[in-house]
């Protein structure tokens, strides 16, 4: 039976592990550009912390001593695999990054800038914002290939090439120069935004949420007149501010039109209505303005009692028109049952059905489910949600679900 120090050390690493694994592996890849070599090195670190930690206790500083040991895997590999004349150089730069680490009692954050490395024009577009998701944030390929609706064998393939891409080309983990900044922001934001809405979406790891929050503000600094990164703060801030009306005392869903919105953050909502009219002064309309501007549509409801569904389905409308995304078309579904009928929203959904994507993706079938409820449709409403409730991993939603089912 495993002892009680087995379990704490268990415990302290896998909360290392969520809170910093980015910091860590940006950290050990900042100098060297190896991206897989630091992830590996970790990989072997926190395998021995969890050998280590039980018998010899948790170090005072767990960040550090990770660093240290991953360090020391690097020097290892290193000389494994360089010439003696080529290692020598290589072993002492790697000695001294090492004493560096182990004297600093505070890790720098590197973070953004190997964001920005993963963003950077020699990388396949379509594989920056899930590189960055890996590196960063410590997705694996499985989850990231769910959140961009592709097979887990095809993603982890990319993120392996990319990977060699950085170091063989010797793509520089720096933020780049301003003039720079705008063909990699795009991969920036979107992967800060898959990782928020993972978070947000599963309770069990609401601290990712609070970390993309804190990376958002981060580019905003940076970026402090850039509308769209000012949009995905503002988005962010909307959704976070509704975080405590989400579950109700016994720990049960409680979905957005149901929920008590005295229980919403009126400080977040008031900041993220002010980051809206800040991008709003740059006349240049983005896609995550208008998802921020459908969230503020919602929180018209703290005033009204009703959300603005004539505003939320224009805004889908031409969110549609700007990235033909197969998710804001679903939404947009939705919008339409709310504006004009259940059947147009259903009829919409129809049409989206061909995309092999969302065979497997559980927002679609719930919506499904529930408009063909709305239309009296149930035998096929109770096939959709039996559908959604066998696609979701969230317990609580999944019981939602199934009380839908039942009271069909």
């Amino acid at each position: 039976m495993p002892r009680e120090t087995d379990h704490r050390a268990a415990e302290v690493a896998e909360t290392v592990a969520r809170r910093s694994y980015g910091k860590l592996v940006a950290f050990l890849a900042a100098r060297r550009g190896d991206v897989a070599a630091a992830e590996d090195a970790l990989a072997d670190a926190f395998a021995a912390a969890l050998g280590d930690w039980p018998g010899s206790g948790i170090p005072h500083n767990p960040e550090a001593w990770l660093i240290a040991v991953a360090r020391r895997r690097l020097i290892d590999a290193a000389r494994r695999r360089r010439t003696s004349g080529e290692a020598a150089d290589h072993l002492r730069l790697l000695a001294g990054e090492l004493g560096e680490a182990m004297e600093e009692t505070a890790i720098p954050d590197k973070r953004l800038a190997l964001m920005f490395a993963c963003a950077h024009p020699a990388i396949d577009p379509a594989i920056r914002a899930p590189l960055i998701l890996q590196t960063i944030l410590g997705f694996d390929a499985v989850a990231i290939a769910s959140a961009f609706l592709v097979s887990p064998a095809t993603m982890g393939q990319r993120l392996v090439r990319a990977k060699h891409k950085i170091r063989h080309a010797g793509i520089p983990l720096r933020v780049p120069e301003r003039a720079e900044m705008p063909e990699r922001l795009d991969a920036v934001l979107t992967a800060i935004y898959a990782a928020f809405a993972g978070g947000w979406q599963d309770a069990a790891r609401h601290n990712l949420a609070e970390e993309t929050l804190w990376l958002g503000r981060l580019v905003v600094l940076l970026l402090p007149d850039e509308p769209e990164a000012l949009g995905l703060l503002a988005l962010m801030l909307h959704a976070e501010a509704r975080c405590a009306a989400r579950r109700d005392a016994a720990g049960a869903y409680v979905p957005l039109d149901q929920q008590d919105t005295w229980l919403w953050d009126a400080r977040m909502i008031e900041e993220a209505e002010a980051l809206l009219l800040r991008a709003s002064a740059a006349r240049v309309i983005g896609r995550y303005q208008l998802e921020a501007a459908v969230q503020s549509a919602h929180a018209a409801r703290r005033l009204t009692g009703r959300s603005d569904w004539v505003a939320i389905e224009r805004l889908y409308a031409a969110l549609s028109a700007i990235t033909d995304s197969p998710v804001v078309a679903i939404n947009h579904a939705v919008a339409l049952a709310e504006t004009r009928r259940a059947e147009e929203g259903l009829a919409r959904l129809e049409e989206l059905a061909v995309d092999r994507r969302l065979a497997d993706y559980q927002p679609y079938w719930a919506a499904r489910a529930e408009l063909l409820a709305r239309t009296g449709q149930t035998v096929a409403a109770d096939q959709a949600y039996r559908r959604a409730i066998g696609l979701e991993t969230d317990p609580a939603v999944r019981e939602y679900l199934q009380r839908r089912s039942q009271e069909l």
